[in-house]
């Protein structure tokens, strides 16, 4: 049976973490992990995999966490702004920012995807608005068989970039 892994990295930052030594962390956070996580759903007729990594913090827009799960009308799934869906080839990833037509980013089972988008918006926190800035970034792939090193030991088929830089 296949299984669906999902594997999500978000890197959060505000304004004035814009020094150059902290650009260098940042350029340096790694955005692919061991698979820690075990299938804790049934999705698309496949058990799934979300490993979430990196920063998720709570704030006035999001007190719960940035990402959300759900299943779509038509019995896609939504993992943020990703978009999964079965189709004919095998399940298909999406980018969606609710602003333009989805756009289709390849097949999940001929190897894995790398898809990484930037956003921003406002928050408030003690009395004040500033920017958060994120990168988030979803290696995904539906396989027969995965070992905890699969997105560090093989090669994304393909990698994604998202145009936006806004929320």
């Amino acid at each position: 049976m296949a299984t669906l892994i999902f594997q999500l990295h978000i890197l959060q930052w505000h304004k004035g973490q814009r020094s150059a030594a902290e650009q260098a962390a940042r350029a340096a956070t790694p955005t692919r992990y061991a698979i820690d996580q075990q299938p804790q759903y049934f999705v698309l007729d496949s058990a799934c995999v979300i490993d979430q990594h990196g920063d998720d913090t709570a704030n006035s827009i999001y007190p719960n966490g940035r990402i959300h799960t759900a299943m779509l009308k038509d019995g896609s799934i939504r993992l943020d702004r990703f978009i999964i869906r079965p189709e004919q080839q095998g399940p298909t990833l999406y980018y969606s920012d609710n602003k333009h037509k989805p756009i289709a980013i390849g097949t999940l089972n001929n190897g894995w995807l790398e898809a990484v988008y930037h956003h921003r918006y406002a928050v408030e926190q003690d009395n004040e608005i500033f920017w958060l800035y994120e990168q988030v970034t979803l290696n995904a792939a539906c396989v027969e068989d995965y070992h905890r090193d699969y997105f560090l030991k093989n090669t994304p088929v393909l990698q994604f970039q998202a145009d936006n830089q806004e929320g």
